[in-house]
């Protein structure tokens, strides 16, 4: 599965501000640490302040912070902000190939997607950021 640029930025920005919610980080320094534009990566955090994902923090030292529960809040949740699965699927159903080999395919492509969309629904932020530390530990150096 390939995810778009927004998609990815904003999985970086949550999983950043997941590391320390009463921590605010601003949209620079977010864009910095994984070198994506400030000003699509601004976009992107507005998109998530809309959804009640992140809460944007004004003044001096301004930033964001995350509003989400990391232990309640799924990949899907995230990803389905930039992403459109369910129009997909829809497209497939009325491409209009009524052969039976079209119609399998559909079926078997139909199925992949729900599978993913399934597994996205399972992984929460803090599994996720469980699983960042535990490739870290496994980086030579880290012992």
């Amino acid at each position: 599965m390939r995810l778009q640029k927004a998609t990815r930025c904003a999985l970086f920005a949550v999983l950043e501000l997941a590391q320390d919610p009463e921590q605010q980080i601003t949209a620079a320094d977010i864009a910095d640490k994984y070198q994506i534009s400030v000003n699509h990566l601004a976009k992107v955090l507005r998109d998530l302040a809309r959804a009640g994902l992140v809460t944007p923090m004004r003044g001096a030292g301004g930033g964001y912070r995350l509003q989400a529960n990391p232990k309640r809040t799924t990949l899907f949740e995230i990803i389905q902000l930039f992403e459109d699965f369910g129009h997909d699927i829809q497209n497939r159903a009325e491409d209009g190939d009524h052969s039976d080999i079209g119609q399998a395919l559909k079926q078997v492509t139909n199925e992949i997607d729900n599978i993913a969309i399934s597994t996205m629904k399972s992984i929460t932020l803090s599994t996720l950021l469980k699983r960042v530390a535990m490739n870290a530990e496994k980086k030579p150096g880290n012992l």
